[in-house]
């Protein structure tokens, strides 16, 4: 189809997004295309990328592990890096699923707090193998989520709708029905931990596109990781686990926030995908 005013062909697009200082504008040039081919609005889609508009808000999905997860503006993007907290939740529910006993103890309860798009629970429960609405059958996973956002609460039920996971709105534990109170086999939260100070210094796609709450984790952004890390206690089950993202340079504070908590930390450390996440277990019975 040749190029029209309303419609600019490939090479247009990629020199006017590197001149919008698209590092990858050849990548992002053909996503743009393929994603105007199945019905949108390639010149419209174009303009918004060039004046800052993080790519996966314009294409409508972002991909996380393999998968296209949904994502709309408002809605925190996820990153690559997170894969870490979802390979080791990962890990280890295989580990409880195997366990001798998990005919009789039942589905693994797995809750993603903070859960934005839904990307860790969608991810989790794909790798495994599925859901088990209601967490009915034995060996299977029972898997919720929360935030605090509306948005992004919506943006998980449509990218959930499939696993029957419950999503909830409230703040931290609040959004959580007090039956998974001592329950929880495995909760992933990814919270927010850029201090506040350094927000300005996010790249623009970030700081004034994505939602400050999802990013902002106060003075030394360990504020909500420390909420979430004092209250996992009662809400995990017995040698449950808690998982969260955080920095390099945060790392010790996190654990220390962990241990005040009660819960044994230990640190996971990915070189290639530059992740540092913090693993912390409720003592078993």
């Amino acid at each position: 189809m040749p190029a029209s005013p309303s419609r600019p062909d490939r090479s247009a697009i990629v020199a006017r997004l590197r001149a919008a200082g698209c590092v990858f504008a050849e990548d992002e040039a053909r996503l743009l295309v393929r994603a105007a081919a199945a019905g949108g609005d390639l010149a419209g889609m174009v303009d918004r990328r060039a004046a800052g508009e993080p790519l996966e808000y314009v294409l409508g999905w972002a991909e996380f592990r393999g998968l296209r997860i949904a994502v709309e503006p408002g809605v925190f993007v996820p990153r690559r890096r997170t894969g870490l907290v979802v390979r080791e939740a990962v890990r280890l529910a295989r580990r409880r699923l195997g366990s001798a006993d998990s005919g009789a103890r039942g589905p693994a309860v797995v809750v993603d707090l903070c859960c934005g798009s839904g990307a860790l629970g969608v991810a989790i429960a794909t790798e495994l193998g599925g859901t088990v609405p209601g967490g009915t059958v034995p060996g299977g996973v029972e898997l919720h989520a929360a935030d605090v956002d509306p948005v992004a609460v919506r943006c998980a039920r449509r990218n959930l709708a499939a696993s029957g996971a419950a999503v909830y709105q409230g703040d931290l534990y609040d959004a959580l029905p007090g039956a998974l109170r001592g329950r929880i086999d495995l909760l992933v939260a990814n919270v927010p931990y850029v201090p506040s100070d350094a927000i300005a210094a996010m790249p623009p796609e970030a700081r004034d596109h994505e939602p400050r709450a999802a990013l902002d984790g106060g003075t030394d952004g360990l504020d909500v990781l420390r909420r979430v890390a004092g209250g996992a206690p009662r809400w995990l089950a017995p040698a449950g686990h808690l998982l969260v993202e955080t920095s390099r340079e945060q790392a010790p504070a996190a654990v220390e926030a962990f241990e005040r908590a009660g819960l044994r930390a230990r640190l996971v450390r990915d070189a290639r995908l530059d992740a540092t996440a913090v693993v912390g277990a409720r003592p078993g019975p």
